[in-house]
Parts: C-alpha cells; sequence; structure tokens
C-alpha cells in the first residue's frame, strides 16, 4: 500500500506540545499534515506513500477534529488491516500547566463550548482515553520547556529502525513519579548525601556526590541487576515494534543519588549500544 519508511501519529491534549513535536518531526526529514480528519487518514497515507519523494510520514490527529475524532480507532485499524502500522506518540500534562498555556495562547479550547476550560480539557480526557491506552510513546511535558520536549521527540524517533533507544530520567518522588515512564526505580535504599554538609549543595552531576553515591556497596549491584533486567525486556519490546523506552530512576529530591546513578545506568546502556537520553527532571528544583 505504501512506500513509507516511517509513519508517527502525534495526538494528545490541546496545550501539551503537539505542534512543537510536529516541527521536530519535519526537521527530522518527516512530511507534516496537521488537523487531518480521521477518516480521511488511510487516503491520504495511500496518496503520500505512492510519492518516490517523501519516506517518513508524520500526521497530527486531536481533538480539533471534534465529532470526527471518534473515527481515529477505525482509521488505525484500517491502516494495520492494510500492512501499515504507525507509531504512536501522546503527549500530555497536568492539568493546571495545560489550563495556564491555553490561557497564555488566549484560545479557546476545541471541545469547551463556551463554557469553562476545564470541561474542554475534561472532554479532550475522554475522548482521547482509547488512544493514549494504544500509544507507542507518551511524553509528560508538563515540567519540560520546548527544547527538552525536542530532545525527546528527537531521541525516539530518529533513525528509528536503528534498535532501541532510551531515555533515562531522573525524579525527586517528593515531586511525584513521571506518569510517562515505563519502568520507575526508587533509589532511596542508598544514603542520601543530602545529610552531608559538603555534599548538600553539590548534585549528582559533580564527582564527589557520584563517587560518594557509586561507592555504596549495593550501588554497583543495583546497576548491576537493573541492567539484566533491561536487557532482558529489550527483546520483547523489539518484538512488539516499541523501540523507545523511558527509565525513569527517583530518590527524595531529585538532586544527587537520581542523578549519579541516571549517569551512570545510562553509560551502561550506551556501552550495549543503545542510543540513550539523559534527563533530570527535577534537579533545577529547590
Amino acid at each position: 500500500m505504501t512506500q513509507l519508511s516511517q509513519f508517527v501519529l502525534v495526538t494528545g491534549m490541546t496545550g501539551a506540545g503537539r505542534g512543537s513535536a510536529a516541527k521536530v518531526l519535519e526537521k527530522l526529514g518527516y512530511y507534516v499534515i496537521d488537523n487531518i480528519p480521521p477518516e480521511l487518514l488511510p487516503g491520504a497515507v495511500e496518496t503520500i506513500g505512492k510519492s518516490d519523494e517523501i519516506e517518513k510520514l508524520a500526521v497530527v490527529v486531536d481533538a480539533r477534529s471534534r465529532g470526527f475524532f471518534a473515527g481515529l480507532v477505525d482509521a488505525l485499524e484500517s491502516l494495520r488491516d492494510s500492512g501499515v502500522n504507525p507509531r504512536i506518540l501522546y503527549l500530555e500534562a497536568s492539568d493546571e500547566v495545560l489550563v495556564r498555556r491555553q490561557e497564555a495562547a488566549r484560545r479557546p479550547h476545541p471541545l469547551s463550548h463556551e463554557g469553562r476550560l476545564m470541561d474542554g480539557f475534561d472532554r479532550e480526557r475522554e475522548l482521547l482515553r482509547d488512544i493514549r491506552g494504544m500509544a507507542d510513546i507518551v511524553v509528560d511535558t508538563t515540567t519540560l520547556n520546548v527544547h527538552q520536549l525536542g530532545q525527546r521527540v528527537h531521541a525516539a524517533f530518529e533513525d528509528a529502525d536503528s534498535g532501541m533507544r532510551a531515555s533515562v530520567m531522573s525524579f525527586g518522588f517528593k515531586y511525584g513519579i513521571p506518569i510517562d515512564a515505563d519502568m520507575v526505580a526508587d533509589l532511596r535504599f542508598l544514603p542520601n548525601p543530602y545529610w552531608i554538609e559538603q555534599l548538600r549543595p553539590l548534585s549528582g552531576l559533580d564527582e564527589p556526590v557520584r563517587e560518594y553515591v557509586l561507592r555504596q556497596p549495593r550501588a554497583e549491584e543495583f546497576l548491576e541487576q537493573y541492567e539484566k533486567l533491561v536487557a532482558l525486556l529489550t527483546g520483547g519490546y523489539l518484538n512488539e515494534d516499541k523501540h523507545f523506552l523511558t527509565i525513569a530512576i527517583g530518590c527524595t529530591g531529585g538532586r544527587h543519588r537520581s542523578v549519579a546513578m541516571s549517569e551512570a545506568f545510562a553509560d551502561r546502556l550506551r556501552a550495549q549500544g543503545v542510543r540513550t537520553l539523559v534527563v533530570h527532571r527535577d534537579l533545577g528544583r529547590e
């Protein structure tokens, strides 16, 4: 049906960064279609897929389609029946952040129906529930700026056939567990450098903290065992056509232990040939 080598469907909540993600994909060589009614999707993919000039396609489908959006699941099933299996990128953020972004943009929500802005977001979450469950990659943009989102999208879709790629994210449990993580590790079993006066103002990126954390008796054992676990899962993920894995490594505040161990674990993944991005979600927080 198509000569496309890559096909990405971008969707998610209004204000979560769909447009920014689409711009990154365009820079990666994707031909981008924004806001197409789902029932037109199979025909558009077939037409574009016949072009000798277009190898990679990204399509943004979201709540702006309003009543048409309900046909998205059927459109995806039709595509898969014809041998086309798009990767689905789903973007979301907290209600507070979505409201703030939408108010800053001074645009009404497409589903608010002249009511409260939150009414629109509530309807949108319900409308997107099934497609979120089908997503290959879920990115929570609550704490991400446009450049950090670009890094995540770039890491996920550049050279998408080159095997497994990973994002290792340090975080602080007191700020909440990342909702877009595939795996979560809790490092609060290790001694906390925060209670050592000379280490407190430093972070896990500084050598004294890194050395302190990594020399703890259980630190090396954790890295070895967690590396084996990821290796065990990688084959299964690839068989299911899942090429991007988000691993969240947390401690209390996301400044010392999780940062040092995320960097160390990323080094191990890279040594295995896994293209790995490191994100320190809470490092800049007080």
